[in-house]
């Protein structure tokens, strides 16, 4: 595995804030109906930013907006370099997404093999009216036709640089960084 180095930090912890409350403004202002809605988080960093921006839509509208975790390890065009035995987990998401306009997260849009995945995995648990994409970083490099319909941040990378997110819920610190592959 290849050495990295810290090149910047490009989001504080207040900066991430802001962005979220943002986001979740955005939200409002572009959803007819709240009552359909639902936050599906990709696992991992995904599934902090669901919750987040739920709670400040309760907190903005007094609305509850149901979240899920979708784990996408089986879905991945990648798994025979994930691990040999793949493992299956149980359902986490505890509420029907049949006509429900789902938005789906995760923290940094690539290549867009992850979304790809995660809209297999979440077609397995029903069919949504309508499937929108929130990405904390835009960092570009397409390689599948996906786009983020709400995104924190575009950042343009090289290719041998690499979008850390870190979110205090798994890494015990909040802020995102550009680190650079070296050697």
């Amino acid at each position: 595995m290849p050495e990295i180095r810290e090149k910047s930090q490009l989001m504080s912890a207040s900066e991430i804030d802001r962005t979220l409350v943002r986001l979740a403004h955005e939200i409002l202002e572009r959803t007819e109906d709240l009552g359909k809605i639902a936050f599906i988080g990709i696992k991992r960093r995904g599934v902090p930013l669901a919750t987040r921006l739920a709670k400040k839509i309760k907190d903005l509208e007094r609305r509850e907006v149901p979240v899920g975790q979708l784990d996408i390890n089986l879905y991945r065009d990648d798994l025979s370099t994930v691990g040999d035995q793949p493992t299956v987990h149980a359902k986490q998401i505890d509420f029907d997404i049949t006509g429900k306009d789902v938005i789906l997260m995760d923290d940094v849009l690539y290549t867009g093999r992850t979304i790809r995945a995660a809209l297999d995995a979440l077609f397995h648990h029903g069919r949504p009216a309508r499937v929108q994409l929130l990405v904390l970083i835009d960092r570009g490099w397409r390689e599948l036709p996906i786009e983020a319909r709400y995104v924190g941040r575009m950042v343009q990378t090289s290719a041998n640089e690499i979008i850390e997110v870190k979110f205090t819920e798994i890494d015990q610190a909040e802020k995102v960084l550009l680190v650079e592959k070296i050697g």
